[in-house]
């Protein structure tokens, strides 16, 4: 209102200034869209120097263990147990959890871990004897 009123008593000469501070206005607001636009994309990970970066392990064929399958090593990979010293530290119980919760509650873990554990120290001899006194990853 306060700009249509100014525009009709002084004439055109200073309409072309409201123009410019409009167009000024709007340019503004749209520079700040994208600004925000882009900030909400990055993200900062501060490293600090005394922090090593992480370095994953490759994932260990789990279907090596007596009594994993593929479907079972699949559902393992998936919690985060990826190579067998994940599944060695792991406990029976909280394996069992992570079965359970993918519809397998007939699988029992405790000789997966024992084996994982000596399949982890790379003792694949004590691995072998192991699993020749296993049947399905249990003791016979």
């Amino acid at each position: 209102m306060f700009a249509m009123r100014y525009l009709q008593e002084d004439g055109a000469n200073v309409g072309w200034w409201l123009f410019v501070i409009l167009g000024f206005f709007l340019l503004m607001v749209i520079v700040g869209w994208l600004v925000s636009r882009r900030r909400g994309e990055q993200v900062e990970v501060p490293l600090e120097a005394h922090v090593q970066p992480r370095v994953e392990k490759p994932a260990d064929d789990l279907v090596k263990i007596e009594g994993i399958g593929p479907k079972v090593a699949k559902v393992l990979n998936e919690a985060g147990i990826t190579t067998f010293e994940a599944l060695a530290q792991a406990t029976a119980v909280d394996v069992q959890k992570v079965l359970s919760a993918a519809g397998l509650q007939m699988m029992n873990p405790e000789g997966w871990i024992e084996q994982a554990s000596l399949a982890a120290k790379s003792d694949w001899a004590g691995f072998e004897k192991l699993q020749s006194e296993l049947k399905g990853g249990r003791r016979e």
